[in-house]
């Protein structure tokens, strides 16, 4: 009596591994229909065509040349080459200027109160 069970139980098991049937792919040259956003998907944001691509454009890219310009992000990373003690510093023009800027901080804060700053701590 056990056994007809255990057959259709094992027929379940090896029917359910099956994939599942592939649709028919349409035939070239046939538009495909627009894909439609359920009613009740959350709004969704526009995006910029380079965004998709993970490409920044150049005024959103964050990098201090965007911020200040060439030639003012040029003369903040100077500074902070001139006064970093780090081996390798954040001063780079494609870094944000507050991270160039934080770094000139930090590496005048090392000099004590009786050691002269270089000029470009107070620049």
């Amino acid at each position: 009596m056990r056994r007809p069970i255990l057959v259709l139980l094992a027929a379940a098991l090896v029917t359910g591994c099956q994939p599942p049937a592939e649709e028919p792919a349409p035939p070239p040259g046939a538009e495909l229909p627009a894909p439609e956003m359920p009613a009740d998907a959350p709004p969704q944001e526009e995006v910029e065509p380079g965004a998709a691509a993970g490409v920044p454009s150049p005024a959103t890219d964050g990098s201090c040349r965007s911020q200040i310009g060439e030639a003012a992000a040029a003369r903040l990373v100077e500074r902070c080459v001139m006064v970093s003690p780090a081996t390798h510093p954040p001063c780079n023009v494609a870094n944000p200027c507050a991270l160039i800027q934080g770094e000139i901080d930090r590496a005048c804060a090392l000099y004590g109160p009786g050691e002269t700053r270089p000029a470009e701590c107070s620049a």
